[in-house]
């Protein structure tokens, strides 16, 4: 008979040969303190330094978006009731889908419960319907979409990373008349480069196809208002459907999509992941509301960003660390093996008090192994002395290679 225990065990046994097994640091926040965070380990509780948050921005614990959520719950309670077609759609997911639309300038948007399950449900459901579809995606895209492409049994094609003449040459050989979706990112959240959006805009327009744009890592930190890289460029009202996350720089929960009004209402109406999931609770889309609100009107909290993490880079320079290039607020060091990376990782964390995640396989290409670090407006330069010391002591001790 089938051992399924041993079958288990073994495969957990792998990841931890590999260097690949993942081990979570109990973590606590303190509202008001980010980013300072508590540690629970073996040796009790210790006072630590986060430098890998997706909370770009610190909006988690911003007193406006806190205070947003504390009133709904008095308000609203703490459930939605279900899933918005029996008796979970609130005042407050109508008037949060409302203002991100606005903020897009589309007719229409339409809330989540994460940024995976709007890529997943979107890309299944669009790739799905429209008859004989073939979907164009770039190599590096997001596992939400690719999930999503794969669950819509849409034909597909991989185009280079961020290569407009590999996707035109892919466009080139498909059916003028056949419906197609080109897929891709702004930001890439590994590496930290954008994507040429206008470039791949306009290749879109000229073969008939539409676009799926992830903002995710831009929207709250680019463009007039923190609407996206595609409003910085002067494209987003070209783009078909603009995904984005209330996860990241407005430091909630849960994902959208923003388009035309017919599009989203496909969407809200043919989506398993829509139809079937329990929506977000009133309070999250209260606190979410406030904070895109907040960021709307906070262009010095995006240019603060943006000179913490020109700065990071340039520190991480001058001390001959291997920091990967970057266009954007990623802040990549290459370590390029899994167990090393681990280690360095381990070692800052017990020795420094600085929490730095580390990044390995499959997220990242074996041999590419790297600390991501994402510096927010909240990081001061003693944070960033003592980020650099730590880095140079532990680059000393695990003799791992310097920038070439």
């Amino acid at each position: 008979m089938f051992d399924h225990a041993r079958f288990f065990a073994d495969k957990i046994a792998e990841l931890k040969q590999e260097g690949r097994y993942r081990v979570f640091a109990e973590l606590e926040r303190t509202a008001g303190a980010f980013p300072r965070a508590k540690n629970h380990c073996a040796d009790g509780i210790k006072e630590i330094t986060v430098w890998c948050s997706n909370d770009y921005l610190g909006m988690g614990q911003n007193a406006q978006v806190l205070a947003a959520m504390h009133q709904a719950i008095d308000k609203y309670g703490a459930g939605a009731g279900g899933t918005r077609n029996i008796s979970g759609t609130n005042h407050c997911h109508v008037v949060l889908e409302r203002e991100l639309a606005e903020l897009h300038g589309t007719e229409a948007a339409l809330v989540f419960g994460s940024g995976w399950v709007a890529n997943m449900t979107s890309l299944s459901t669009i790739g799905a319907l429209m008859p004989d579809c073939i979907i164009l995606s770039d190599e590096k895209n997001h596992n939400s979409m690719i999930e999503g492409m794969r669950h819509s049994k849409a034909d597909k094609k991989i185009f280079r990373h961020n290569d407009p003449a590999h996707l035109e040459e892919l466009l080139a050989e498909c059916d003028p008349d056949r419906p197609k979706l080109v897929t891709f990112e702004s930001v890439y959240s590994m590496d930290g480069d954008i994507s040429p959006i206008a470039r791949f805009v306009e290749l879109a327009e000229k073969y008939g196809a539409m676009t799926y744009l992830d903002e995710v890592h831009a929207v709250g930190m680019y463009g007039p208002r923190g609407a996206g890289v595609a409003a910085r460029e002067g494209v987003a009202d070209r783009i078909t459907i603009i995904q984005g996350t209330l996860a990241k720089a407005f430091g909630v929960v849960g994902g959208y999509i923003a388009g035309a009004a017919a599009l989203c209402d496909v969407v809200r109406s043919y989506g398993s992941g829509f139809i079937f999931s329990t929506s977000m609770p009133p309070a999250v889309a209260a606190a979410a509301l406030a904070s895109l609100r907040y960021l709307r009107d906070h262009d010095e909290l995006r240019d603060r960003h943006q000179e913490r993490a020109a700065e990071l880079k340039r520190r991480l320079t001058e001390a001959g660390l291997p920091v990967m290039p970057s266009e954007s607020h990623i802040v990549p060091v290459l370590v390029g093996d899994p167990r090393l990376c681990k280690e360095a990782s381990d070692a800052l964390l017990e020795g420094f008090g600085i929490y730095v995640q580390p990044i390995n396989y499959p997220t990242v290409p074996r041999g590419t192994e790297r600390l991501r670090f994402s510096p927010t407006p909240l990081h001061g330069d003693d944070d960033m002395d003592r980020l650099i010391a730590a880095l140079t002591a532990v680059w000393g001790r695990l003799g791992l290679k310097a920038a070439a």
